[in-house]
């Protein structure tokens, strides 16, 4: 039984992440030919991220809901990804926590009604209408 019990041991004390989970950020992420992978490892990345940006990543794509915050704790924006494609209703706010845009994206293109406001609030004409793969139509 000590045989076994000391390797164990050893690994949870030399390398103390592998036995606890240790958290993962953006930061611990590289992105290459539009895949994420965990700094050193060349496997695309499966699990979750926390921090300031927060969601699961399925095979280096990201995957479900995601929310990212600004530093001052705001939020930024939410929504879900697909495939790693932004997909569904997302949300956008300016960091004092103010909607900056809303609208629905199809398979990462800008798709169906959207609605952008300036910092001061009044409605932003350019980002505001309707959308169709990516491009306004109305």
């Amino acid at each position: 039984m000590k045989r076994f019990l000391a390797p164990i041991l050893l690994v949870t004390l030399l390398f103390p992440s592998l036995a606890l989970g240790q958290a993962v950020t953006m930061d611990d992420l590289v992105i290459t030919n539009g895949l994420f992978y965990k700094k050193f490892i060349n496997v695309p990345f499966t699990g979750e991220v926390t921090g300031l940006e927060q969601g699961a990543f399925k095979d280096g794509k990201r995957e479900g809901p995601w929310v990212r915050y600004f530093d001052n704790g705001q939020l930024a924006f939410k929504g879900t990804f697909k495939d790693g494609k932004r997909e569904g209703p997302w949300v956008f706010y300016y960091d004092n926590g103010q909607l900056e845009s809303e609208g629905t994206y199809k398979d990462g293109k800008a798709d169906g009604p959207w609605i952008a406001f300036n910092e001061d609030g009044t409605v932003w004409g350019t980002y505001t209408g309707t959308f169709k793969d990516g491009e306004k139509v109305e």
